[in-house]
């Protein structure tokens, strides 16, 4: 009891070790406990994993700091209507098994099921809420199914995208010199191409999936992360606190983890909550262009992509189709929305040079 008592104690004096900690261990137990024999990974489970820790380290924070947190909250509503928005779609994403079964046989339940082949869309009904897309898809399946796909895409790319780019940049940051300018080098080769062109280049050359986007998310996000951090740390590590800790003989290692980053991560931080949008819009798009999910598969662009023969809708009737364009389209929007009022609250939250006011 004694040693759990001085591990929490631990937890809670360096936060950032706190995260790295549990997010490694969110991980791996998602990795095993997602592995099903017959299909593959289910990365639900590591995102589930990641947020039920997270939750887990809001109950390790101190009780003045929760404090200071809910009052920055209160003082912008709309950071309050997009925890909302995001607490919403966490709900749907949840329980999504229970708002939209999987059919009985069906093997895959990110695969949307289709009632016959048939171009032409089909009405909202009892039978199917949100009606039917080209090739008789479900929209209401696959938008309540996407919205567990979009977490996935969101929060992964941009997890790997925050590690590989604390990592380069506080090495190119803290160190300086030919290892600071040879990772600034790469990154230029990279920024120089459009993001967009060069995630479909990489998309196209790996071969169309889910996996390959993420993957080429990531390759075209970090440069920008890795050059934020190492601008944050040239600030932090001439100030007088690295400087003591130096003094007393403290390791590169320990100073850049526990005196630079936690006062350098936060811009980061606050970007990450922005992009998170920013990503699942990207994927919607190289979905949309047919470089995403296979076809089927539960992803809001792609069911998009299915309606841009209806857009116009009939002769003499546009908005006959309205539902299959409109429906996902919502659901896109309020989600990258409901980040985008995050952002500015993640800055409140975290930013200790409001926390000392």
């Amino acid at each position: 009891m004694i040693k759990l008592r001085f591990w929490l104690c631990q937890l809670r004096k360096n936060p950032l070790a706190t995260v790295v900690a549990f997010l490694s261990v969110s991980i791996t137990l998602g990795l095993i406990l997602g592995l099903d024999w017959g299909e593959g990974f289910d990365l639900w489970s590591i995102v589930s994993l990641i947020l039920f820790n997270a939750a887990f380290l809001f109950v390790l924070i101190k009780r003045k700091q929760l404090k200071f947190w809910f009052h920055q909250l209160r003082k912008n509503p709309l950071s309050l209507v997009g925890v909302t928005i995001i607490l919403i779609f966490f709900f749907i994403a949840t329980f999504a098994p229970v708002i939209a079964p999987t059919p009985e046989g069906h093997i895959d339940p990110y695969q949307i099921p289709r009632e016959g082949y048939s171009p032409v869309p089909q009405s909202p009904s009892s039978e199917h809420i949100f009606g039917t897309t080209e090739g008789q898809y479900d929209v209401f399946y696959g938008v309540i199914w996407g919205t567990r796909t979009a977490f996935q895409v969101g929060l992964i790319v941009i997890g790997m995208v925050l590690i590989i780019g604390i990592v380069l940049g506080s090495i190119a940051g803290y160190f300086g010199g030919l290892i600071d300018e040879f990772i600034m080098r790469v990154t230029d080769v990279f920024l120089a191409f459009p993001p967009l062109i060069l995630a479909m280049a990489i998309v196209v050359a790996l071969r169309p999936s889910i996996n390959s986007v993420m993957l080429a998310l990531i390759i075209v996000s970090w440069p920008v992360y890795a050059r934020l951090i190492r601008g944050d740390i040239l600030a932090s590590r001439e100030e007088d606190y690295v400087e003591a800790a130096r003094g007393i003989g403290a390791s590169n290692f320990r100073i850049i983890v526990r005196h630079v980053l936690p006062n350098s991560i936060y811009p980061a931080l606050v970007m990450a909550s922005l992009d998170i949008g920013a990503v699942v819009l990207a994927a919607a798009a190289l979905s949309f262009l047919g470089l995403g999910a296979p076809e089927g598969y539960a992803d809001w662009g792609q069911l998009i992509s299915f309606a841009r023969n209806w857009i116009v809708g009939a002769p003499g009737n546009p908005l006959a189709y309205w539902y299959t364009v409109t429906i996902p389209g919502l659901f896109i929007l309020f989600f990258v929305l409901g980040w985008n009022l995050l952002g500015d609250a993640f800055r409140d939250i975290l930013d200790p040079r409001l926390a000392k006011r």
